[in-house]
């Protein structure tokens, strides 16, 4: 059974390892640098899969040792958002908690796959695998599946109509300048930009863009974790089931959409190595532009890491 190790038993660590164990598609520990916290939300899961037919073994650690071995290294530590909070407002305090785990797990499975999640998840995940010396290949960011979905729930609310028929691509940094491509998203085939009034479609984006904001501001004490647990659980198995699977994610570009040595937002191929290509979409000039924008910001902070 291969094994993926989540860093940060907070609410989005501990709901992605709740995801997983309902694939039963590896065994899973939890690390957190709080005492007990881990391991008793380990014990609570490990207890509710036979409720489920589940027959994965799950297991919490302040330490890296339990973790030896990992397939997959999914990094969800850091400080959440608080209303009026940015991403890049976690910058300094969170390069400190990804560098570390980082670090520690990789000493103890050093041939692991990172998925990033820590915010803000374009520069952390440029940190990673600067730290870890690791190739593009095996460090990806989860963002892109996460706003994409946000958008695909707006859709479908909006013309009641089915997930499933809707397919929403937003691709960027991930942060307030991310790009959703209306172009080429579709409900059932047909063009998003047909199937909906140019001013709603324009407050769905709006929308898109502010979702991480809107639930912060919401719940006042954190953030999102349903959706973006569920988008690493969808990034896992795709990696492991070696699915080849073409979601939006962020990714190391190296020349790809005429961008370099970045992070960024972009169609990416997922399979047993990992980041398995980039797919490139044909842009138009406004559409470039605004990628150009997106990529302006995503430089800046990364540039704010001092690397």
């Amino acid at each position: 059974m291969p094994k993926v190790t989540i860093v940060g038993a907070g609410q989005t660590g501990a709901t992605t390892a709740h995801w997983l164990a309902e694939r039963e598609i590896a065994d899973i520990v939890l690390i957190d640098v709080v005492e007990g916290m881990p391991q008793g939300k380990a014990l609570d899961l490990l207890q509710a899969l036979p409720v489920i037919g589940s027959d994965v073994h799950v297991v919490g650690a302040n330490d890296y040792a339990p973790s030896a071995g990992s397939d997959i290294v999914v990094l969800t530590a850091g400080l959440p958002r608080k209303p009026g909070m940015s991403r890049e407002d976690l910058l300094a305090a969170n390069s400190t908690i990804v560098r570390k785990a980082v670090e520690e797990s990789l000493a103890v499975s050093p041939g692991a796959i990172l998925i990033v999640l820590t915010n803000p998840l374009d520069a952390m995940a440029y940190l990673a695998m600067k730290v870890s010396g690791l190739p593009r290949e095996r460090v990806i960011g989860q963002a892109g599946i996460l706003d994409s979905a946000r958008m695909r729930a707006f859709v479908a609310d909006e013309l009641q109509v089915s997930v499933q028929n809707v397919a929403c691509y937003v691709l960027g940094g991930h942060g307030d300048e991310m790009v959703p491509l209306t172009r080429h998203s579709n409900v059932a085939g047909v063009p998003l930009r047909a199937a909906l009034k140019s001013e709603r479609l324009a407050a769905i984006v709006e929308r898109t863009r502010k979702g991480g904001g809107e639930i912060v501001s919401l719940l006042k004490t954190g953030s999102a974790f349903y959706a973006p647990a569920a988008a690493l659980a969808q990034m896992v198995e795709a990696i492991l089931l070696d699915r080849h699977l073409v979601v939006p994610a962020s990714a190391y570009l190296q020349g790809e959409y005429g961008l370099k040595d970045l992070f960024f937002g972009v169609p990416a191929q997922l399979g047993r190595i990992g980041l398995e290509k980039v797919v490139e979409y044909e842009l138009d000039a406004d559409e470039r532009a605004a990628l150009l924008r997106s990529a302006d910001q995503v430089r800046s902070s990364i540039a704010s890491l001092g690397l």
